[in-house]
């Protein structure tokens, strides 16, 4: 008998994460099957019980309970610790451990754009929520020289900058209108906002009137595939990337961190793009 997994989220109809794991279990002939569950935010420490007593044997949490679930776990990584949420959860012998795939998922998708000059890039991060608190997580910890947070609300980005603080360096924190400005002076900038998600898919989290032709404009939406900012980006001569790539290699690590198996992530990504009608990760 195969083991099962799942995701907690509310709403999860949309999820594309059970085709994509359980195609993954298929491939590796592995009889494990992965279920999304609809839990509201009121039944979250009762479906966590629930799961403890059915002995699922690893599970995914989504919008909104990945910061709630941390109080009903056993112990938490120290990444996911600094990122404040969890999104994979490995039950070992009835004890339930939560890591954060998320930080992990973006930097290996993006290292396959920038490689080794990651490091030396000066990157600009758009958002203070949730997302930018894993990416500029995972940044820091990759050893990025320099990173600069630009909100609409300047006083948020301030607060997340000191937060994530990992290094003798502080990011830089900067309004939508100031980062605008200075938008020539970075290699990287990173959409973490849902700024330009569908349906407002004629959205702008930034005007890129004085982006450098040759950076590097990363969004975390995955749909649409190509938003308007990589749409705009890649007119002036940037190179894209969308978040496919980060949802499949946090799918793919949480996976690992289930079975101890490797997935094929070119079959998940695959299964992704199926599911959104697209034909690349890289825009």
């Amino acid at each position: 008998m195969g083991k099962l997994f799942g995701l907690i989220g509310h709403p999860v109809g949309h999820s594309m994460s059970p085709s994509m794991h359980n195609n993954a279990f298929h491939l590796l002939h592995q009889n494990h099957h992965y279920h999304a569950f609809d839990v509201s935010e009121a039944d979250l420490q009762a479906a966590i019980a629930g799961f403890r007593a059915i002995g699922i044997s690893g599970f995914n949490i989504t919008i909104p309970h990945k910061v709630e679930v941390m109080k009903y776990l056993d112990e938490v990584d120290e990444e996911a610790k600094l990122i404040g949420a969890v999104n994979t959860v490995v039950n070992d012998n009835g004890r339930l451990f939560g890591y954060n795939t998320d930080g992990e998922g973006y930097l290996q998708s993006l290292l396959k754009v920038t490689g080794d000059q990651l490091k030396q890039m000066r990157v600009l991060l758009i958002g203070a929520g949730g997302a930018a608190r894993a990416v500029l997580t995972v940044l820091s910890r990759y050893g990025v020289e320099e990173l600069h947070i630009a909100n609409r609300t300047k006083e948020k980005a301030a607060s997340l900058a000191s937060e994530c603080n990992q290094s003798s360096k502080d990011a830089f924190v900067w309004s939508i209108e100031e980062a605008e400005q200075k938008l020539h002076q970075f290699d990287l900038i990173i959409n973490t906002t849902s700024v330009g998600m569908s349906p407002n898919v004629d959205q702008l989290p930034i005007a890129l009137n004085n982006i450098k032709q040759d950076a590097v404009v990363s969004d975390l939406i995955y749909n649409p595939l190509k938003t308007k900012l990589l749409q705009e980006a890649e007119a002036k001569g940037a190179t894209v990337l969308n978040g496919v790539g980060m949802f499949v290699e946090q799918g793919a690590l949480a996976f690992e961190k289930w079975t101890g198996t490797k997935p094929d992530r070119n079959e998940m990504e695959k299964i992704v793009l199926q599911q959104l009608g697209g034909v690349s990760n890289s825009c």
